[in-house]
């Protein structure tokens, strides 16, 4: 019976694809009374945390309306003496899939405070999950409860300070994290949520036995992964900037693959490892393994005993009776078509639809 619902609802319905969004923008200016100095103005008493947020929309545009359904928070960090511009490619790929990114601009010059920044981090990320419940806000009743913690080299260092003992955050991701002068390597000791750090086996700006692998081996979660991208550069995760690129021009040796080479592949482990811990889509998660398993572009390192919650655990036991049967059919077909905080989305795109009953209809029975 399973299988030939599996034929019927595929030849009715087609395959769906991952929802695609516009890319909507705003600045938010976020204060923190408890400190001075940031960047920007107009937030409120002390510290001023400017931060250039990137959003699901409605249409593409500055203020527009955000897309029905609520979405993940990722709060990143910059690298030293770079602007959030640099990193336009990785708003694109993650806005239109469905998650809300946050750049704080501050510490951005020759002399930045990383303490600061990964206190910034904190609080940004903060006040983002917040403004869920903030009917003035454009992102009122479009946050999800899940936020991810980001950054790209000094940025990477300052996210892994910022989420050591921090209950607020589901995952941590790393982009070639470098040591702060608040040891990050120190403060990994103390990171417990799933993380993911990559590195470019060929970076020297931050060497990876320096940097990357010393932050990666004192993670104390209980599922790491360490991405090593074979030929892969410092600077590749983002745009072109001149900055990074003087950097890299002066440090690195070997880099045998291309800008785009290398995002692809950050997009890649990335979409899957968030889709499966921001979003809970088994989907992810087994794309995921399946690249550790078999990506010949990259070296991976593991320490995981498993995600909590598990996305594949009982994929489609909607009543949570210990099978998938009739009643979670049922189920699954009255919230069909829902596009916000839909109680069968399986795929992690925010939306109840074919893809969700295909692999529904492939779970049937399990249990």
């Amino acid at each position: 019976m399973k299988e030939l619902l599996i034929v019927f609802f595929s030849l009715a319905l087609g395959c769906a694809a991952v929802a695609q969004f516009e890319v909507g923008s705003t600045t938010i200016t976020f204060n923190d009374p408890s400190r001075s100095g940031g960047f920007g103005s107009g937030g409120g008493p002390g510290r001023q945390i400017q931060t250039e947020i990137y959003y699901p929309a409605t249409t593409a545009g500055s203020n527009v309306a955000v897309a029905e359904g609520q979405f993940p928070v990722i709060t990143f960090g910059h690298g030293f003496f770079m602007a959030w511009d640099a990193y336009s490619n990785l708003w694109q790929e993650f806005a239109s899939r469905g998650y809300i990114m946050a750049f704080p601009r501050t510490e951005g010059g020759i002399l930045p405070n990383h303490q600061n920044f990964a206190l910034d981090l904190v609080v940004v990320n903060e006040k983002m999950l917040a403004l869920n419940d903030n009917s003035g806000s454009l992102f009122f009743g479009h946050v999800s409860e899940l936020s991810a913690l980001m950054g790209h080299s000094m940025g990477g260092g300052c996210a892994v300070v910022a989420a050591s003992n921090n209950p607020n955050v589901a995952t941590l991701v790393g982009l070639a994290p470098a040591e702060t002068n608040v040891s990050a390597i120190g403060a990994a000791t103390n990171v417990v949520v799933p993380a993911v750090i990559l590195s470019g086996s060929s970076d020297g700006v931050t060497p990876p036995s320096e940097h990357h692998i010393p932050i990666y081996n004192n993670i104390a979660a209980d599922c790491k992964h360490f991405v090593s991208i074979t030929g892969g550069a410092h600077c590749y995760y983002n745009n072109s900037n001149f900055n990074c690129d003087f950097g890299e021009a002066t440090a690195s040796n070997g880099i045998s693959i291309t800008r785009a080479e290398q995002q692809q592949i950050t997009y890649d482990y990335l979409n899957a490892w968030l889709d499966a811990v921001l979003k809970g889509a088994c989907e992810g998660l087994e794309s995921f393994e399946t690249l550790v398993e078999t990506d010949e572009r990259t070296v991976v390192t593991s320490a995981c005993s498993g995600l909590t919650p598990d996305p594949c655990a009982c994929l489609g036991d909607f009543d949570s009776d210990g099978a998938v049967n009739s009643t979670d059919l049922l189920l699954l077909l009255g919230d069909f078509g829902c596009s916000s905080t839909c109680m069968t989305d399986l795929d992690g795109d925010g939306l109840s639809g074919t893809s969700d009953l295909l692999l529904f209809l492939a779970a049937f029975g399990n249990c």
